[in-house]
């Protein structure tokens, strides 16, 4: 079974208020600009989790060749990864990297 579907769209944050657009080379999972995602899927792109809480920039780890936004909803207090994106704000991630 496909455990991933892509759904590349853009959107409002609900954290910062910004309009998001489209990824264009992947599926958009955050937002660029203050890097907030929302509880939204069960497994990437299938938006069927009923949560719907903010995640909330908590950290950032080495993954591979790359670094990944460690998350934690604000309303479930669940931890959530993703990858960060090409066009994501890099002082936002180095901010978020020096909090340790």
């Amino acid at each position: 079974m496909k455990l991933f579907t892509e759904l590349d769209e853009g959107f409002i944050c609900e954290n910062c208020h910004k309009e998001v657009s489209p990824l264009g080379y992947s599926s958009r999972d955050h937002c660029p600009y203050c890097l907030y995602s929302k509880h939204v899927d069960l497994n990437p792109g299938d938006r069927q989790n009923s949560c719907k809480g903010l995640l909330k920039p908590i950290d950032i780890e080495k993954y591979k060749d790359t670094l990944k936004i460690i998350y934690q909803c604000e309303k479930c207090k669940q931890i959530h990864k993703n990858i960060i994106a090409k066009d994501d704000d890099y002082n936002e991630i180095i901010n978020l990297s020096s909090k340790k």
